[in-house]
């Protein structure tokens, strides 16, 4: 059975289990989604589920969007997102309207985000570096990733070395999450630890691949 759903991540929280102990919780709105197109191996060279998240106004979007929206009858709703899952069997056909429910309490799942944006950062809070030593006279090479290259051969440092640069803003995925919260009313559903973006991110939610 096909599982999957776009969401929006509406922040961190704690629940408390029938012992007492608090449970970090990341609260995610999800859905509702709809199909808006299955991917099939004799017309497309493979096998997926398009879902639209998002209802907007349809001035926000282009004609060709609205226009895949509505084909062969289909009468959705204009979504802002589309997102695509790799799936064998789908056993859901265009139009299909999916909600939390397709997630029960204790489930295992992934959660495919886009990490926060840090910027320009040095070595050391970029990679770990451990920094220059912090005593016998150095002045200015605490936070210095040191040498990265060799000397005469090959000269130069190669590429792909750890050092300064741009810092997050990339797909993160966050795996094996335990769903502990399904509020079908309220579209919301709960794992629990923490997952990558920061508020208001778009997220995806699938079932888990390390089951």
């Amino acid at each position: 059975m096909f599982k999957g759903l776009i969401g929006k991540k509406i922040g961190m929280t704690q629940i408390f289990d029938e012992n007492g102990a608090a449970i970090p919780v990341t609260v995610i709105e999800a859905g509702p989604c709809f199909v808006t197109q299955i991917r099939r191996p004799e017309n497309d060279g493979y096998s997926a589920v398009q879902l639209g998240f998002a209802e907007v106004k349809p001035k926000r979007l282009t004609g060709g969007q609205l226009g895949h929206l509505k084909r062969e009858g289909l009468n959705m709703p204009p979504l802002r997102f589309l997102r695509e899952f790799r799936t064998k069997s789908p056993e859901v056909k265009e139009g299909d309207q999916l909600t939390v429910e397709t997630f029960s309490v204790g489930e295992r799942v992934d959660v495919v985000g886009t990490s926060k944006g840090k910027g320009f950062q040095g070595a050391v809070k970029r990679y770990h570096f451990a920094g220059g030593p912090k005593t016998h006279g150095q002045s200015d090479r605490h936070r210095a990733p040191g040498s990265r290259g060799s000397g005469t051969t090959p000269g130069r440092v190669y590429k792909g070395s750890r050092g300064p640069g741009h810092m997050g803003d990339e797909r993160v995925t966050a795996q094996h999450l335990k769903v502990v919260l399904v509020d079908v009313e309220r579209n919301l559903i709960g794992v629990r630890g923490a997952i990558p973006g920061p508020r208001g991110g778009l997220v995806i939610i699938r079932e888990a691949r390390k089951q």
